[in-house]
């Protein structure tokens, strides 16, 4: 398999222009792993800096609009839809969080929902680490993608 962001060893981005427009999605999940008393906090909305919650999916969807000026090679999108989504999970004891970005163009929008999760792991972190230094944000991934042609 070639890599499409090389040419002969030099990076590149990609040309899409002969690809077709189609209506394409992603969605990507991951997760923050934290101590049993972090995760009290952010349960009780007792962190000093806020509801981490409300905050990290705010700041997944403006990471996702911004992804194009974080990785070099990334084609900028008209997004028509990010939905980032952070729900406690007791289990892990942490917070987990899935991102969905939408779009009609000629190239997928993996890539945004990716850094939606990224961020917005980074965020919970940040707001948090006064509480648990030794948070693990973890099993960041794409679970769906929709659109476009499947190479062989």
């Amino acid at each position: 398999m070639e890599l499409s962001h090389l040419d002969r060893g030099r990076a590149r981005m990609v040309d899409v222009g002969d690809k077709p427009v189609t209506a394409r999605s992603a969605i990507a999940q991951g997760a923050v792993r934290m101590s049993s008393e972090a995760f009290r906090l952010v349960a009780e909305q007792a962190v000093a800096k806020g509801d981490v919650l409300a905050v990290c999916e705010i700041a997944g969807t403006m990471a996702a609009k911004r992804t194009a000026e974080l990785i070099p090679l990334c084609h900028p999108l008209g997004l028509d839809q990010v939905d980032v989504e952070a729900t406690l999970d007791e289990s892990l004891p942490g917070v987990r969080i899935r991102a969905m970005a939408k779009t009609v163009g000629r190239t997928g929008v993996e890539m945004e929902a990716l850094t939606a999760v990224t961020v917005a792991c980074l965020t919970v972190y940040d707001m948090v680490k006064a509480a648990d230094r030794a948070m693990v944000i973890e099993e960041i991934r794409v679970v769906e993608k929709t659109g476009g042609t499947k190479r062989t």
